[in-house]
């Protein structure tokens, strides 16, 4: 009986503990996988935006697995700006971070940025690629316990010189550079397979490796996690092995239709914007290589597909994949013809619309689509509640967790974008508002324009709605941060020392060294 009773004993210790263990693992805080990638308009599978076919079959099956937002928008058009927003969790309007010459780190110093919020709260930080802006002074040490910075293997050779990429090596340019060959059109807007370099040197490759190392180290058990992964692919040069190319025949490509007029109901800072970048369009179509250009684009798109496939393959064989929140954006978007134009920094729809997946564990459907309009800066909330992390106090953005439970509930705050002029765009469900810092609008019915080729602002019935969507504009604009011109760096120490020139911190004029 004793013997009985004993054994009893035993086994209900057995099942306390089974008990106990399988509550500690249930309520371990998620990690979180952080995935960005660079100048990707909506020219994936699951968002539909190019008109031909386009192979993204892991980013199609992360949407398969999570919720795509559809209609989301980058908080900027252009990357710094975006990036500090999604990693601030604050507009442009109100950071001061407008374009790619503006430091955050000496501007807002105190700046409480998603990779610090999780390390105050127990999270590993870890960092690889492109996730701030890829320039020298645009991811403090401070941000992460470890960083594997981006080094341009693949194109060091238009990054070697420029102060802004130290850590880029010394690389002679090849003889048949540019490889676009179009005469006297280098640097960055340049496309092809770069001669003797394999498929893992990519720079993309070596910032997954990095990744996938960590996903299979032992610091990655030790506590949870924030890692972000940032992918460079499809941002210029388009430089891409030779087997992305060979999924996309020449005689498939699509190119843009180009509309003359598209331009004569655009009030003249939305012309300049289009036209700021008209030569690139103008000599790649003089050229020929329209057609070339995009489809090393469409390649570009692939190959950074991949990278992300291999992350995520790797994710799915450790023991972290069912307790992994998987977030993947792109910084904003890229115009390959629209409008006459050959870039990003515009408020129109190709520029601002961007794929957003977040696939979290236990919160949602999976497959699941939501067409609300969405905003970057609603990541931020978003993350460090589905980690039950403490709030961080007057962030521009909204959690998106109602959406992840039911992508159909009626949102009625609309996404804003700011662009670094001070002109900006409000974007609902149905409409595009722009109003340009000189007062000059545009309107755009998307139901039955996605286009965006009718300006509608003229029309006096609509002055009610032009005036409600106004109402969302941020009215009190935070002062530009210093150019990078008014700061000496450095890289070795990452110290920020204000030019005696410039008068920008204290009003003194006189050098400041900022902290790190």
């Amino acid at each position: 009986m004793k013997l009985m009773q004993a054994t009893k004993l035993f086994i209900f210790a057995i099942m306390v503990m089974i008990g106990v263990s399988a509550r500690a693992a249930d309520e371990r805080p998620p990690n979180v996988l952080f995935i960005a990638v660079d100048d990707m308009n909506d020219w994936v599978g699951f968002l539909g935006g190019y008109p031909g076919q386009v192979n993204t079959p892991h980013l199609d099956a992360l949407a398969a697995s999570g919720i795509a937002f559809t209609n989301a928008h980058t908080a900027a058009p252009v990357c710094c700006p975006s990036r500090v927003a999604v990693m601030s969790g604050l507009l442009p309007s109100t950071s001061g971070v407008y374009n790619n010459q503006h430091w955050w780190k000496p501007h807002r110093p105190d700046l409480v940025t998603l990779p610090i919020h999780f390390r105050n709260n127990g999270y590993q930080s870890i960092g690889a690629g492109k996730i701030y802006h890829h320039t020298v002074g645009n991811n403090p040490p401070s941000q992460w316990d470890d960083y594997h910075r981006l080094v341009f293997n693949d194109n060091a050779w238009i990054r070697y010189g420029s102060p802004l990429y130290p850590y880029s090596k010394p690389k002679q340019r090849p003889k048949t550079f540019p490889f676009a060959g179009i005469v006297n059109y280098s640097g960055e807007v340049d496309w092809g397979v770069p001669p003797g370099l394999a498929e893992k040197d990519y720079d993309d490759a070596v910032t997954v490796d990095f990744a996938v190392r960590f996903l299979n180290s032992r610091e990655s058990t030790d506590r949870p996690f924030f890692l972000a992964c940032g992918v460079f692919h499809p941002h210029l040069p388009w430089y891409v092995p030779q087997r992305f190319l060979d999924q996309y025949p020449i005689d498939t490509v699509v190119v843009p239709e180009i509309n003359l007029s598209d331009l004569d109901d655009i009030p003249e800072p939305g012309r300049k914007l289009a036209l700021r970048k008209a030569d690139n369009l103008k000599k790649i179509r003089d050229a020929g290589k329209w057609r070339v250009a995009i489809k090393h684009y469409l390649a570009s798109i692939s190959f950074a597909d991949a990278q992300v496939g291999r992350l995520l393959k790797q994710l799915r064989e450790t023991p972290h994949a069912e307790n992994t929140i998987i977030v993947l954006w792109s910084d904003h978007g890229w115009h390959l013809g629209e409008k006459g134009h050959w870039h990003k920094r515009t408020l129109w729809e190709e520029a601002t619309r961007v794929p957003l997946i977040i696939s979290a564990p236990k919160v949602g459907r999976s497959g699941q689509r939501c067409d609300r309009p969405t905003s970057l800066v609603d990541l931020f909330p978003t993350l460090i509640e589905l980690c039950d992390l403490p709030p961080v106090k007057s962030l521009d953005g909204i959690s998106l967790i109602p959406w992840l439970q039911n992508p159909n509930a009626p949102r009625e705050r609309p996404a804003i974008i700011v662009e670094e002029q001070g002109h900006m765009a409000v974007r609902t469900d149905r409409y595009r508002y722009i109003r340009y810092r000189s007062g000059e609008e545009e309107l755009y019915d998307h139901r039955i324009d996605p286009g965006e080729h009718e300006n509608l602002a003229d029309r006096d019935e609509l002055s009610n709605l032009k005036q409600k969507l106004a109402n969302y504009l941020p009215t009190n604009l935070a002062a530009p941060a210093a150019s990078k011109k008014s700061y000496q760096f450095n890289p070795l120490d990452y110290s920020w020392t204000v030019r005696k020139t410039e008068s920008i911190i204290s009003g003194t004029g006189e050098n400041h060294t900022l902290p790190k």
